[in-house]
């Protein structure tokens, strides 16, 4: 009996550490993003259609067999599993399913960074998970010859942040990562 709560305690452990670490990275869906969906745990006859691929609407949602539209603009593809989990058993459709949201780059919409001046190729750079500013001035051609790198603006979310270029590239454990739809302005 105790050997059976402590493994049962250890596989809950293990599932919490999978889970934290693949939210790591994971970027919030969007309208038009391609998800995939896969379910388990259900009747074998309603598999294939529940289990495809789905594009969110314009108004953030999946249209899902027996439950209709589930909110997933603005949750990470996890969240979204588990949202669409906890909705087959609270309104005892199925009692344990086990869903499996993915996305890959080529199936999501492009996220783009913005490098609005300051480089030799100024405007929209698609966004890669780790992107940093220094990598983002990089894809950009670099800086044109009258920048200023020591007063580059980083606007995030309706907020400006001064940034000195000039600092980070001597230290480039200093660099700021991006996230989708930043703006860098390197003044001339």
């Amino acid at each position: 009996m105790n050997t059976r709560i402590l493994l049962s305690c250890i596989a809950a452990c293990l599932c919490a550490v999978a889970t934290a670490s693949a939210q790591n990275g994971e970027l919030a869906l969007k309208a038009n993003d391609r998800v995939t969906i896969s379910i388990g745990g259900i009747p074998d006859n309603e598999v294939p259609q529940i289990s495809k691929v789905y594009t969110i609407s314009d108004n953030g949602t999946v249209n899902l067999l027996h439950i209709g539209e589930v909110r997933a603009a603005g949750l990470k593809p996890s969240t979204l599993q588990r949202t669409i989990e906890q909705t087959y058993v609270a309104r005892e459709i199925y009692t344990r399913p086990t869903v499996t949201v993915s996305t890959d780059d080529s199936a999501m919409t492009a996220r783009m960074v913005y490098v609005i001046s300051g480089c030799a190729k100024n405007g929209p750079i698609p966004y890669n998970t780790g992107m940093t500013v220094l990598k983002a001035i990089g894809s950009a051609g670099g800086f044109s010859p009258f920048a200023k790198p020591s007063k580059t603006k980083l606007i995030r979310n309706g907020t400006t942040t001064e940034i000195n270029l000039k600092d980070i590239s001597a230290d480039p454990s200093r660099d700021i990562k991006l996230q989708p739809e930043d703006q860098i302005i390197v003044p001339e």
